[in-house]
């Protein structure tokens, strides 16, 4: 009876530290913070409205302005997440922004990690898209454009971006949907300089969706983005001096080592269902992949099927850049 009690325990001990050790870090693994404990309001004024014990943030936009929140410190690698409600009915032209990056310190050559949210006509879905930039390379965008297997308006869910100094990982309710590799060809390419946290709304009717036909409709505002579970997990740089204010072996001590084969799985099911877009495969965009591409077969055929203009051997005119403060756009896709 005790051999067997034993073998259980030991059994269910070794379960429990499989699951550990095989699950993404997620919002239960690191302490959230208070808003006022790691960011400022950014600009919106009223528009921004902190709530529920300083844990949840209100950023809407209306015929004003859109409204903004940035964290106090800069950060040189890091976990950084938030739990995020977005805005419910007509929400054309509307974009909702998570992001990483330095371009009011460094306007010719800045880093970003974006996380960006496409609002939609009335009976289409959000859209979401990642980015990367390293060194002020926005004239090689690196999008991925993704649907969702939820209603992101419904209720809240959360989004991560892990970002090491050579991989960064973006999540979705603590699944991988995309991993970005540091590779030699990519150069400066790859986001290395400390970089501040962003959330934003704002207005994108210009290109946010199918290359701006669909505009902001002002009846539906106040548009509303919620943001509460705010995670700051990273090493922290002096603005000034630039220099680490932590231990590199501890701050990264708690952080993921890198997509583990089961999380590889699901990743790789989400992006067969659900990317819709990827400048590796835009043929209009590039005569040949940037160098950092890895071309896989049965993926660029089921997106030429999604799309045969920009994935396959078609004709168009490129369409045009634009641009919101230091970022730069370009939407390819259709609704």
């Amino acid at each position: 009876m005790q051999t067997s009690y034993m073998c259980f325990f030991f059994l269910s001990l070794f379960s429990m530290l499989s699951l550990i050790t095989s699950t993404p870090l997620s919002k239960n693994l690191l302490p959230t913070i208070p808003f006022d404990e790691g960011y400022t309001p950014l600009f919106g004024d009223n528009n921004l409205i902190i709530q529920k014990d300083g844990k949840m943030v209100h950023l809407s936009l209306d015929e004003r302005t859109g409204s903004g929140f940035v964290s106090h410190d800069l950060y040189l690698h890091g976990y950084f997440s938030a739990s995020i409600k977005l805005p419910a009915d007509y929400t054309a032209g509307v974009v909702v922004a998570f992001y990483m990056s330095n371009g009011d310190m460094y306007e010719k050559n800045h880093d970003e990690i974006d996380f960006e949210f496409l609002g939609n006509i009335r009976g289409k879905d959000w859209r979401i898209q990642s980015n990367v930039y390293g060194n002020g390379s926005t004239n090689i965008g690196r999008e991925e454009r993704y649907g969702l297997w939820f209603d992101p308006a419904e209720d809240i869910h959360h989004y991560s971006i892990l970002w090491t100094d050579s991989q960064i990982i973006f999540y979705v309710d603590n699944v991988p949907i995309r991993e970005v590799k540091r590779t030699e060809s990519m150069g400066g390419d790859f986001p290395s300089k400390p970089m501040t946290l962003y959330a934003t709304i704002w207005d994108a009717s210009d290109w946010a969706t199918n290359g701006g036909k669909y505009k902001v409709n002002y009846k539906y505002a106040p548009y509303v983005a919620q943001f509460s579970d705010l995670v700051l997990h990273g090493c922290a740089v002096d603005p000034i001096e630039h220099v680490a204010k932590c231990d590199n072996a501890q701050s990264s001590k708690a952080l993921p080592s890198g997509v583990t084969p089961v999380q590889r799985i699901k990743m790789d099911n989400f992006r067969k269902k659900h990317m819709t877009y990827s400048y590796c495969y835009d043929k209009i965009r590039y005569k040949a992949p940037p160098s950092e591409c890895v071309i896989n077969p049965k993926e660029a055929e089921r997106l030429r099927k999604y799309d045969p203009v920009t994935f396959g051997n078609g004709r168009r005119r490129r369409g045009k850049h634009h641009h919101h403060g230091s970022r730069s756009q370009e939407e390819a896709a259709s609704l």
